[in-house]
């Protein structure tokens, strides 16, 4: 059966702190399991900027004070399970997000995301973070690793 062709324009946060850098782990999905940056599609007749607001929110359970685009990225994900098989082209709006207290919310959000903490930026390795987060990385300079 051929993949069900889909395109998913997204808002995603990229929120530093003192070398680390706040990720979700995904609850569901093609990335199930992968730590990736607060973010989600926009809904009808939302900003991308209103999107990054909300998906940070009901993410992370924080208020963003400040946003700064970084760029536009895609990202191609063919995958299937019991009940999808789809060929997703994402595109992706990033910025560079500031919040108000970045106190995090470590508990999952009952959809995407299995809970929201700091991870230490020099640790990570590219096969545990979307592709999304690590190309948001790599517009800020860094540089992850293939380690394990």
């Amino acid at each position: 059966m051929e993949a069900n062709k889909k395109i998913r324009v997204g808002s995603y946060g990229l929120i530093i702190k003192d070398k680390k850098i706040a990720l979700i782990k995904k609850a569901r999905g093609g990335y199930k399991g992968l730590l990736a940056i607060p973010g989600g599609g926009i809904e009808h007749g939302e900003s991308p900027e209103e999107a990054l607001i909300r998906e940070i929110k009901e993410e992370a359970g924080v208020d963003v004070i400040n946003y700064e685009l970084l760029g536009v990225k895609t990202n191609r994900l063919i995958w299937h399970d019991d009940i999808f098989n789809e060929d997703l082209h994402q595109v992706g709006i990033l910025y560079k997000v500031k919040l108000k207290d970045y106190t995090l919310r470590e508990s999952g959000d009952g959809l995407d995301s299995d809970g929201c903490k700091f991870y230490d930026i020099d640790k990570l390795s590219k096969n545990e973070i979307t592709p999304f987060t690590l190309k948001g990385l790599e517009l800020l300079g860094y540089k992850i690793s293939d380690k394990l």
